[in-house]
Protein backbone atom coordinates (compact mmCIF):
# COMPACT_ATOMS: atom_id res chain seq x y z
CA UNK A 1 0.00 0.00 0.00
CA UNK A 2 1.07 3.24 -0.84
CA UNK A 3 -0.12 6.52 1.78
CA UNK A 4 1.28 9.41 -0.25
CA UNK A 5 0.24 13.08 1.10
CA UNK A 6 1.01 17.05 -0.15
CA UNK A 7 2.06 18.14 3.33
CA UNK A 8 4.67 19.18 5.45
CA UNK A 9 7.04 16.28 6.92
CA UNK A 10 6.56 17.36 10.63
CA UNK A 11 2.78 17.62 10.26
CA UNK A 12 3.34 14.26 9.04
CA UNK A 13 5.49 12.79 11.60
CA UNK A 14 4.27 14.18 14.12
CA UNK A 15 0.81 12.03 13.75
CA UNK A 16 2.73 8.63 14.36
CA UNK A 17 3.37 6.89 17.77
CA UNK A 18 7.33 6.16 18.57
CA UNK A 19 9.09 3.54 16.29
CA UNK A 20 5.78 3.17 14.00
CA UNK A 21 8.25 2.87 10.94
CA UNK A 22 10.47 0.21 10.64
CA UNK A 23 12.53 1.79 8.53
CA UNK A 24 12.85 5.42 7.06
CA UNK A 25 14.48 6.06 3.88
CA UNK A 26 14.72 9.70 3.45
CA UNK A 27 16.53 12.20 0.83
CA UNK A 28 16.33 15.70 2.91
CA UNK A 29 17.37 19.44 1.36
CA UNK A 30 21.32 19.15 1.12
CA UNK A 31 21.24 22.89 1.93
CA UNK A 32 23.67 23.54 -1.31
CA UNK A 33 21.38 25.86 -3.34
CA UNK A 34 20.20 26.24 -7.21
CA UNK A 35 22.32 23.87 -8.04
CA UNK A 36 20.60 21.73 -11.36
CA UNK A 37 23.17 21.02 -14.05
CA UNK A 38 23.26 22.69 -16.96
CA UNK A 39 22.40 19.68 -19.48
CA UNK A 40 19.03 19.28 -17.65
CA UNK A 41 16.38 21.90 -17.78
CA UNK A 42 13.31 21.91 -15.39
CA UNK A 43 10.84 24.45 -15.00
CA UNK A 44 11.11 26.02 -11.61
CA UNK A 45 14.00 27.56 -9.86
CA UNK A 46 15.22 25.57 -6.56
CA UNK A 47 14.35 27.57 -3.85
CA UNK A 48 13.76 24.14 -1.38
CA UNK A 49 17.34 23.37 -0.77
CA UNK A 50 18.88 26.65 0.56
CA UNK A 51 19.32 25.11 4.17
CA UNK A 52 19.13 21.71 5.42
CA UNK A 53 16.25 20.08 7.90
CA UNK A 54 16.97 21.59 11.39
CA UNK A 55 17.46 19.51 14.48
CA UNK A 56 14.03 18.78 15.04
CA UNK A 57 13.43 17.06 11.52
CA UNK A 58 15.81 14.49 13.02
CA UNK A 59 14.72 13.76 16.09
CA UNK A 60 11.49 13.68 15.10
CA UNK A 61 12.61 11.00 12.11
CA UNK A 62 14.71 9.40 14.81
CA UNK A 63 11.48 8.76 16.89
CA UNK A 64 8.89 7.51 14.88
CA UNK A 65 11.38 4.92 12.72
CA UNK A 66 13.69 2.18 14.18
CA UNK A 67 16.24 2.48 11.98
CA UNK A 68 16.90 5.58 9.56
CA UNK A 69 19.01 5.69 5.88
CA UNK A 70 19.76 8.76 5.68
CA UNK A 71 21.23 10.33 2.37
CA UNK A 72 23.10 13.64 2.40
CA UNK A 73 25.25 12.20 5.43
CA UNK A 74 28.04 14.23 4.27
CA UNK A 75 26.16 17.26 4.67
CA UNK A 76 24.45 16.98 7.85
CA UNK A 77 27.30 14.69 10.18
CA UNK A 78 24.11 12.95 11.02
CA UNK A 79 26.01 9.41 11.74
CA UNK A 80 24.72 7.35 15.07
CA UNK A 81 24.48 4.29 16.30
CA UNK A 82 26.55 2.08 14.32
CA UNK A 83 27.66 4.80 12.60
CA UNK A 84 27.18 2.96 8.76
CA UNK A 85 27.50 4.63 5.87
CA UNK A 86 26.01 3.37 2.50
CA UNK A 87 27.74 5.05 -0.62
CA UNK A 88 25.63 5.21 -4.11
CA UNK A 89 29.09 5.34 -7.36
CA UNK A 90 26.89 6.74 -9.75
CA UNK A 91 30.51 5.97 -12.06
CA UNK A 92 30.34 9.85 -13.11
CA UNK A 93 33.88 11.20 -14.10
CA UNK A 94 32.42 14.10 -14.69
CA UNK A 95 35.10 16.65 -13.28
CA UNK A 96 32.39 19.52 -11.84
CA UNK A 97 29.64 16.52 -11.05
CA UNK A 98 29.81 14.15 -7.75
CA UNK A 99 31.08 10.93 -7.87
CA UNK A 100 29.21 9.61 -5.17
CA UNK A 101 26.57 10.14 -2.94
CA UNK A 102 26.39 8.91 0.97
CA UNK A 103 23.80 7.57 3.14
CA UNK A 104 24.41 7.09 6.74
CA UNK A 105 22.51 4.09 8.39
CA UNK A 106 21.91 3.68 11.94
CA UNK A 107 22.14 -0.09 12.01
CA UNK A 108 25.36 -1.16 10.78
CA UNK A 109 29.61 -0.29 11.57
CA UNK A 110 30.55 -1.11 7.82
CA UNK A 111 30.55 1.12 4.69
CA UNK A 112 28.26 -0.46 1.77
CA UNK A 113 28.43 0.67 -1.57
CA UNK A 114 26.09 0.40 -4.88
CA UNK A 115 27.44 1.13 -8.24
CA UNK A 116 24.99 2.29 -10.59
CA UNK A 117 26.12 4.76 -13.27
CA UNK A 118 23.59 7.69 -13.41
CA UNK A 119 24.29 11.03 -14.84
CA UNK A 120 23.42 12.91 -18.11
CA UNK A 121 22.67 10.68 -21.52
CA UNK A 122 21.81 7.88 -19.05
CA UNK A 123 19.15 9.78 -16.49
CA UNK A 124 17.85 11.02 -20.33
CA UNK A 125 17.57 7.68 -21.48
CA UNK A 126 16.03 5.46 -18.09
CA UNK A 127 13.86 8.66 -17.47
CA UNK A 128 13.32 11.21 -20.94
CA UNK A 129 11.25 12.82 -18.30
CA UNK A 130 12.60 13.61 -15.84
CA UNK A 131 11.04 16.60 -13.35
CA UNK A 132 13.26 16.49 -10.03
CA UNK A 133 17.07 17.74 -10.12
CA UNK A 134 17.40 15.22 -7.58
CA UNK A 135 15.94 12.41 -8.98
CA UNK A 136 17.11 9.01 -7.61
CA UNK A 137 16.97 5.65 -9.75
CA UNK A 138 14.41 3.33 -8.18
CA UNK A 139 17.49 0.82 -9.11
CA UNK A 140 19.11 2.15 -5.85
CA UNK A 141 15.83 2.36 -3.98
CA UNK A 142 15.41 -1.66 -4.97
CA UNK A 143 18.78 -2.32 -3.44
CA UNK A 144 17.91 -0.86 -0.79
CA UNK A 145 14.98 -2.27 0.28
CA UNK A 146 16.01 -5.90 -0.84
CA UNK A 147 19.54 -5.27 1.32
CA UNK A 148 18.27 -3.23 4.44
CA UNK A 149 14.05 -3.95 4.51
CA UNK A 150 13.04 -6.85 6.31
CA UNK A 151 9.92 -8.45 4.41
CA UNK A 152 6.90 -7.13 5.28
CA UNK A 153 8.37 -3.79 6.86
CA UNK A 154 6.63 -0.40 6.71
CA UNK A 155 8.52 2.34 4.96
CA UNK A 156 8.48 6.12 5.81
CA UNK A 157 10.09 8.80 3.13
CA UNK A 158 9.47 12.23 4.49
CA UNK A 159 10.48 13.75 1.17
CA UNK A 160 8.64 11.94 -2.16
CA UNK A 161 10.48 13.95 -4.94
CA UNK A 162 10.58 12.37 -8.24
CA UNK A 163 8.71 9.03 -6.56
CA UNK A 164 11.16 6.67 -7.34
CA UNK A 165 11.08 5.25 -3.70
CA UNK A 166 7.20 4.59 -4.20
CA UNK A 167 7.54 2.59 -7.53
CA UNK A 168 10.18 0.32 -5.78
CA UNK A 169 8.27 -0.44 -3.11
CA UNK A 170 4.93 -1.05 -5.36
CA UNK A 171 7.55 -3.21 -7.58
CA UNK A 172 8.74 -5.43 -4.25
CA UNK A 173 5.46 -5.46 -2.30
CA UNK A 174 6.48 -2.72 0.91
CA UNK A 175 4.12 -0.50 2.17
CA UNK A 176 4.99 2.70 2.24
CA UNK A 177 4.30 6.01 3.94
CA UNK A 178 5.21 9.72 2.29
CA UNK A 179 4.69 12.91 2.10
CA UNK A 180 5.98 15.97 -0.52
CA UNK A 181 5.42 19.24 0.40
CA UNK A 182 5.82 20.74 -3.15
CA UNK A 183 2.99 20.15 -4.75
CA UNK A 184 3.93 20.68 -8.69
CA UNK A 185 6.55 17.71 -7.36
CA UNK A 186 4.17 15.85 -5.72
CA UNK A 187 1.57 16.15 -8.82
CA UNK A 188 4.03 15.40 -10.99
CA UNK A 189 5.29 12.15 -9.33
CA UNK A 190 1.73 11.05 -8.55
CA UNK A 191 1.13 10.91 -12.09
CA UNK A 192 4.71 9.04 -12.57
CA UNK A 193 3.68 6.05 -9.85
CA UNK A 194 0.14 5.78 -11.13
CA UNK A 195 1.75 5.01 -15.19
CA UNK A 196 3.99 2.72 -13.54
CA UNK A 197 1.04 0.87 -11.94
CA UNK A 198 -0.99 0.98 -15.19
CA UNK A 199 1.84 -0.57 -16.84
CA UNK A 200 2.05 -3.31 -14.70
CA UNK A 201 -1.73 -4.07 -14.78
CA UNK A 202 -1.26 -4.68 -18.50
CA UNK A 203 1.58 -7.11 -19.09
Amino acid sequence: MLDITNCDCMELMKKYPDKHFELAIVDPPYGIGNFAQSDRKYNKKIKWNEKIPDCNYFSELKRVSEEQIIWGANYYNCFSGGHGAIIWDKLNMHPTMSRCEIASYSQQKKVDIFQYEWHGYIVKRIEPNSFHPCHKPVALYEWLLSKYAKKGATILDTHLGSGSIAIACHNLGFDLTACELDKDYYDSAMKRIAFHQAQGRLF
